[in-house]
């Protein structure tokens, strides 16, 4: 068997953007010289994507029993025929996020299987997922959830910067009532072993702080940075850690894309997005760690208001792609 991984694209919300940026993907040779792709969807939206973009490629339904080798050309599609052929675009539709979970969690099987060496994930819809009888914040949650993860938290990844989450989907009150002493060490560590494990020797890390200028000494906020995020920062340290904080993030994420840190600890959802997505979202990859199994995703949306155009851009699939071929385990 080859050694190149097998890299298991779930569709996302086929309402969205997810099967045209799946087809403008796998019409890049590359994908094929370093993996074997396999898409977990629906073969005949996969076929409907292709005509859309003119895409000179064949759908080639595949199931259990196939090897998943896969050739330039073709597009493997392991196909769980779920969703309507005239599937609406730009809409919430229940049958969508029905069949996105669907995918996820067969591609959750597969991988726990050793079927195949990574997922990445094309966007979901939230409001579709829920209408469709599954009620998760998110990808992250349905992973952690069908894993038996515990501990698990999303970084973001991009050339210029790295970033992992303290909290995500939740309020700005539900986040900083969230946060103690133990989960920020956890994410502090989770961002020092998956670093670690992709050959840095020596992460730096730097903490973000809660409140304005990280509390400056108690000026801001209620003493969250003392009782929350100082605890944390010095069991790390203690451990070997090469970790500052908490630093204020309105300097620190400049710091970090400067070179002075190999990742920055957010505490919340839009402190660690924002920065990320301001250096762009084509070059933008959603990496979940903690995880049993390799799984990255495109850090951007479904695109409602795109779908069906032919206009989306493909870039962030492909870093994902790249990003998944690069933390496979060797076959």
């Amino acid at each position: 068997m080859s050694k190149k991984p097998i890299i298991g694209i779930t569709m996302g919300d086929a309402s969205g953007v997810g099967p045209e940026i799946i087809i403008k993907s796998l019409q890049n040779e590359r994908v094929y010289e370093e993996s074997h792709p396999v898409v977990i969807g629906d073969a005949k939206i996969l076929k409907r994507a292709a005509k859309l973009l003119n895409a000179d490629l064949t759908i080639k339904p595949i199931d259990p029993e196939s090897d998943f080798t896969t050739t330039y050309g073709e597009v493997a599609c392991y196909d769980l025929d779920l969703l309507p052929e005239d599937l609406p675009f730009g809409e919430v539709s229940s049958k969508a996020g029905h069949a996105a979970f669907e995918f996820l969690s067969k591609a959750i099987e597969l991988a726990n299987n050793n079927r195949i060496d990574a997922i990445c994930t094309a966007p979901l819809n939230k409001e579709a997922l829920h209408k469709g009888g599954h009620v998760y914040p998110g990808h992250t949650e349905i992973l952690a959830e069908l894993t038996g993860t515990k501990d698990f938290s999303m970084m973001l990844s991009s050339p210029k910067l790295k970033v992992i989450h303290v909290t995500t989907h939740v309020g700005i009150i539900d986040a900083i009532n969230m946060i103690n002493p133990e989960r920020v060490h956890k994410v502090i560590q989770l961002a020092h072993d998956t670093l670690h494990s992709s050959g840095i020797k020596e992460p730096k890390i730097g903490v973000c702080g809660i409140n304005p200028h990280a509390g400056e000494n108690g000026l801001f906020g209620y003493g969250e940075e003392e009782e929350k995020i100082i605890p944390a920062v010095e069991h790390a340290a203690g451990e070997g850690v090469h970790v500052e904080g908490p630093l204020p993030a309105d300097t620190l994420f400049f710091r970090a894309q400067r070179g002075d840190f190999d990742i920055v600890v957010a505490m919340y959802h839009d402190q660690g997005h924002g920065p990320i997505k301001v250096l762009g979202l084509e070059a933008g990859v959603n990496i979940t760690v903690g995880l049993p199994i390799i799984r990255t995703s495109v850090d951007h949306g479904t695109a409602f208001d795109i779908a069906g155009k032919g206009v989306v851009d493909e870039r962030s699939m492909l870093e994902a792609l790249w990003q998944a071929v690069e933390l496979a385990p060797e076959r």
